[in-house]
């Protein structure tokens, strides 16, 4: 499995070949600029996404009738995999490589499915730009966490897991506590 510091290097050399310096990262213009079409519709079950590498064509698939930020994760997911992965042939009426997110991508259990889950909140909330965000911050409540779940535009509880990652433990909002501890898991 890659290491982490790995990822967030292909994150960082993604980033300043498409310009990007702030966010919220539009991963769609990322796609756009890879050649990747990103193709929407809506998908039955728990299915999110699927990367696929046809002979002569690649895509990410994206489930529309997901929320606009998990879409986004989708993508930024399905780009995880097309940097880093190669998938999984599959034979219909043709040969083709697939990379599907589904309810089990998120269970921790496939090396491929950890690597690219890290890689798409690395690049929707990159280390970089959440670092400066963080540093001109004195604590955190639930608004300001609202707040930067909204300028990453993704989710409070991805923000909250993200934040995690750098020491940020954050209380459980429904004992009433409002301040996020540095370090210190509530």
């Amino acid at each position: 499995m890659l290491e982490i510091r790995k990822i967030r290097q292909r994150v960082d050399a993604l980033l300043r070949q498409n310009a990007i310096s702030r966010p919220p990262v539009p991963v769609e213009k990322i796609a756009d600029n890879l050649e990747l079409e990103v193709r929407c519709a809506p998908y039955d079950g728990d299915l999110s996404g699927a990367l696929v590498r046809s002979k002569g064509e690649t895509y990410i698939g994206v489930n529309s009738s997901d929320h606009s930020n998990r879409q986004r994760f989708t993508i930024a997911h399905e780009l995880g995999h097309f940097i880093l992965h190669r998938g999984i042939t599959i034979h219909v009426d043709k040969d083709f490589r697939v990379n599907l997110r589904d309810g089990d991508s998120s269970k921790g259990v496939d090396s491929n499915e950890m690597e690219a889950n890290r890689f798409a909140a690395e690049l929707l909330m990159p280390t970089r730009f959440l670092v400066k965000d963080i540093e001109r911050l004195s604590g955190m409540n639930q608004a300001e966490l609202n707040s930067l779940a909204r300028r990453y535009k993704v989710s409070a509880h991805a923000m909250r897991i993200r934040l995690s990652n750098f020491g940020i433990f954050l209380p459980d909002w429904s004992t009433g506590l409002d301040t996020i501890r540095r370090g210190q898991q509530q």
